[in-house]
């Protein structure tokens, strides 16, 4: 829970391509601050640490944002998702191939990196909406 000094952040994963939560995903949270953060300059970021998603594609135990962060990052490492899951689609439909319409054997975007600024005392949800050849996000509620 945040305090008057404090923002707080929370996310959640779900992998539109197949409709439900993505589950096992490493979330790596970073901040930064300073006033020179606020316009690119300066503010080293600063690794917090990190989770993964549950069952239910969120991270319930991201570390506590610092005092004074003006801006954070989430690092979503969804490439072993991804492998994952392609495995489980191969597992069941063995002559259909993983990637049918690109050909391809690797994942496209291998990692999803959301940076976006804070101000104290704010709660900050952001979910990724995640597919094998795109992503979105929002600030949720």
């Amino acid at each position: 829970m945040s305090t008057s000094s404090t923002a707080s952040v929370s996310t959640h994963i779900l992998d539109t391509s197949v409709g439900r939560p993505a589950a096992g995903v490493a979330v790596h949270l970073s901040a930064r601050s300073g006033r020179g953060a606020r316009h690119g300059q300066g503010g080293d970021w600063r690794a917090l640490g990190g989770s993964a998603t549950d069952a239910d594609g969120r991270c319930k135990d991201l570390p506590a944002l610092p005092e004074g962060t003006t801006h954070v990052r989430l690092d979503f490492a969804v490439e072993a998702y991804f492998e994952r899951s392609e495995k489980k689609q191969a597992d069941a439909q063995q002559d259909a191939p993983a990637n049918r319409d690109s050909g391809a054997t690797e994942v496209f975007f291998p990692e999803v990196a959301i940076t976006f600024a804070v101000v104290p005392g704010e709660h900050y949800h952001v979910p990724l909406l995640l597919n094998p050849f795109g992503y979105s996000v929002y600030r949720g509620s």
